[in-house]
């Protein structure tokens, strides 16, 4: 009848029914099979253990660990690493575990790894639900054994936690140090590449424009009162000499020497005494050069000065000896009066001033020339000098947070070492089990009672698969698609549609709403049940 039409929930009441013994002889076989089964088969027990996580002693703001990576992760990493057969073979050759039969050590390896289990515990207190422990269990066939090997694990957990915590923050560590030795290196060059610019371009350097140019005018202020000084002491020099002029033209010749006046000797300058002028006039130039780049007291200044003192009291000494042989002229001149002596001293002085000022003419335009090409050459400095100062700042920043970095590093190496980091603390010690974890009575009893249902009902559904009896008026018409006259009820059973069934009046008043009856030359009822 199963999967010949469609059921109604009396059809499943009815097979039911009819199958109930089947059914209930595997409720009963199957559990009484369970239990009976626990008494053949090897016990084996369970020891566990309990490990929290304890985080570090030290508040994470004041040291800040260098592990960052999740619980879940690391726990899972030490897991593979503490069931690797580098890890296993020796728990296995102590306690021989698995040494019965013609078993392998590989076999036993794998043994060992699956009665291994690793049970996280979920916090449910936390906001961040972390991990605040897990449990270690193992499973022997001896309670002993079982306890001692599951402390053996809990052991390796606690050390590859230490270990691995230990060896990561000191790899961090020494890692940092190589980098910062790197960027130590590097800021040095930047360091070097900055100075010796700075050195080559003294005074063209960004915000020394303001500077140059107050200079540059101040410098321009000086030349031009140093040429008007020049005009004027030329002015006074010429007048001075058309005086010594009048004076020698109106001078009368000497008495006693019967010689007529002779016209004033030009001061005649030797070779020597202008190359000591240049020579002077070279050494003041340098000297406004290096007053302008350094102090004072910089040794480079204090020899010039001390170059340019002697020259100038070289040249002095040179001006008030004059050469022999314009002494021997002199010598063989009539006496000058006491005015043409002053005239020709004025001359004199007057001659001095004129170089003095074209020297300092010749030292201001090579200032004024120095600080125009500093000023013109600003733009181009500028460029070289900000792509200097970039990169040395971006390399004293990378060196200032590798070196943050390495102390934060070097702090939390140095708080795994007292082991004051996140530690695994046994909270149980793995307990001596009293009673085997396996078999459990009452487990295959409950297994073989469920498994006893599944397989009754599967049997009576099989079995009504595989019926194809007619049973009542809704078989016949889905097989014969014909109406039915009358059914025979068997073994005193009341068919469904008797006419003393309760429900046959209710079906009966349906099939009469749903297909009106026709009256035909046969009977009207079968017609109208057809």
């Amino acid at each position: 009848m199963l999967g010949h039409r469609k059921l109604e929930a009396a059809d499943y009441v009815a097979i039911l029914k009819r199958r109930r013994v089947l059914i209930i002889v595997c409720l009963v076989v199957f559990p009484v099979l369970g239990a009976v089964s626990t008494f053949f088969l090897p016990a084996k027990y369970l020891s566990q253990t309990l490990v929290l996580i304890e985080q570090q002693k030290v508040p994470d703001d004041l040291v800040k660990p260098v592990i960052s990576s999740d619980l879940d992760s690391r726990l899972s990493s030490m897991k593979e690493q503490i069931l690797s057969r580098s890890r296993i073979q020796p728990i296995i050759e102590k306690y021989n575990l698995y040494s019965t039969g013609h078993v392998t050590m590989d076999d036993r390896v794998d043994l060992t790894r699956k009665a291994i289990d690793i049970k996280p515990i979920r916090s449910t207190i936390t906001a961040n639900k972390g991990l605040p422990g897990f449990f270690i269990t193992f499973t022997a066939k001896d309670a002993r054994t079982a306890q001692l090997v599951c402390g053996e694990i809990t052991t390796l957990f606690v050390n590859e936690n230490l270990r691995s915590r230990e060896a990561s923050a000191e790899g961090t560590t020494d890692f940092l140090k190589g980098q910062l030795a790197d960027a130590k290196r590097n800021l040095d060059e930047q360091d070097s590449k900055l100075a010796a610019f700075q050195r080559q371009h003294f005074g063209k350097l960004p915000g020394e424009e303001g500077t140059n140019m107050n200079m540059l005018n101040s410098l321009n202020t000086q030349l031009e009162a140093a040429t008007q000084g020049l005009a004027r002491m030329e002015q006074d020099k010429t007048f001075a000499e058309s005086m010594l002029a009048q004076l020698q033209a109106s001078q009368t010749p000497t008495p006693g020497l019967g010689t007529a006046p002779e016209a004033p000797a030009p001061i005649v300058q030797s070779p020597a005494f202008q190359a000591k002028q240049k020579e002077l006039a070279a050494l003041e130039a340098k000297e406004a050069d290096l007053t302008s780049q350094y102090t004072p007291n910089h040794p480079d200044v204090i020899a010039i000065h001390r170059q340019v003192a002697e020259a100038q009291r070289d040249l002095a000494q040179m001006t008030e000896k004059p050469p022999a042989a314009a002494s021997a002229h002199v010598a063989a001149r009539p006496v000058d009066s006491l005015q043409v002596q002053q005239i020709r001293s004025q001359l004199r002085a007057a001659e001095i001033g004129i170089q003095d000022k074209r020297r300092e003419q010749q030292r201001i335009q090579a200032e004024l020339g120095m600080y125009q090409s500093r000023i013109q050459s600003s733009p181009q400095v500028a460029e070289e000098f900000k792509e200097l100062t970039r990169d040395y700042g971006t390399a004293q920043k990378f060196y200032d947070e590798l070196y943050a970095k390495m102390e934060h590093s070097t702090m939390a190496t140095d708080l795994e070492r007292r082991q004051q980091g996140e530690q695994f603390r046994v909270m149980d010690e793995p307990n001596l089990p009293d009673a085997p974890s396996f078999p459990n009575i009452y487990v295959f009893t409950g297994g073989g009672l469920g498994l006893g249902l599944l397989i009754g009902l599967g049997i009576a559904a099989f079995k009504e698969y595989k019926d194809t009896s007619l049973r009542n008026e809704r078989d016949v018409w889905a097989f014969t698609r014909l109406p039915t006259l009358g059914i025979i009820a068997i073994s005193g059973e009341i068919p469904s549609d008797h006419p003393t069934h309760p429900n046959v009046w209710e079906r009966f008043r349906n099939r009469f709403k749903k297909t009106p009856a026709v009256k035909t030359d046969g009977d009207s009822f079968a017609s109208a049940r057809g």
